[in-house]
């Protein structure tokens, strides 16, 4: 294993730096303004303050979170030739071991984003972590029926079941 090469996959960068060009740059830049102008001025809270802050967190980590990771592993599906079917199945399987890890890291980020960064630098400083939340998301598309996928997988599951 020493003697084995890091060895870039530049297919795979490719395709997700296309992702961030086509989806999250686009969609992420209208979706700051908006949900700025949506929270200042028709929940009339005051820009900068607790509520403020808390409430930008909470929309962008229930609305745009589970949206972009569910547009990012059907694209990355349909990028590397899987059928629907296929796709359907991993993102099953990715899905909720990924809200789940990201639910602890994204709101630390945006917490400082939405109370420090003016709007119109939001993007900006977002997409400096989306570098690295790229490279995290990749991985875990490529772990594939990792037992702790399949175990943080199994919480929601007998969950529901002890629902029913």
């Amino acid at each position: 294993e020493k003697d084995k090469e890091l060895k870039i996959n530049w297919k795979r960068v490719a395709t997700t730096s296309l992702f961030g060009f086509g989806f999250v740059g686009p969609v992420g830049h209208y979706w700051y303004e908006v949900l700025d102008r949506c929270i200042r001025f028709r929940l009339r809270l005051r820009p900068y303050s607790f509520r403020f802050v808390a409430t930008k967190v909470a929309v962008d980590g229930f609305i745009f979170g589970p949206l972009d990771l569910l547009v990012f592993f059907t694209y990355m599906g349909f990028s590397a030739g899987k059928s629907v079917p296929q796709i359907k199945e991993d993102v099953k399987r990715d899905f909720v071991p990924a809200l789940i890890l990201e639910g602890g890291l994204w709101p630390i980020v945006q917490v400082a984003n939405f109370r420090y960064i003016p709007v119109r630098y939001q993007l900006l400083y977002v997409n400096m972590f989306c570098l690295l939340d790229s490279c995290f998301l990749s991985w875990i598309e490529q772990q594939e029926d990792a037992p702790w996928k399949q175990w943080l997988n199994s919480l929601i599951h007998s969950k529901e079941k002890k629902d029913e």
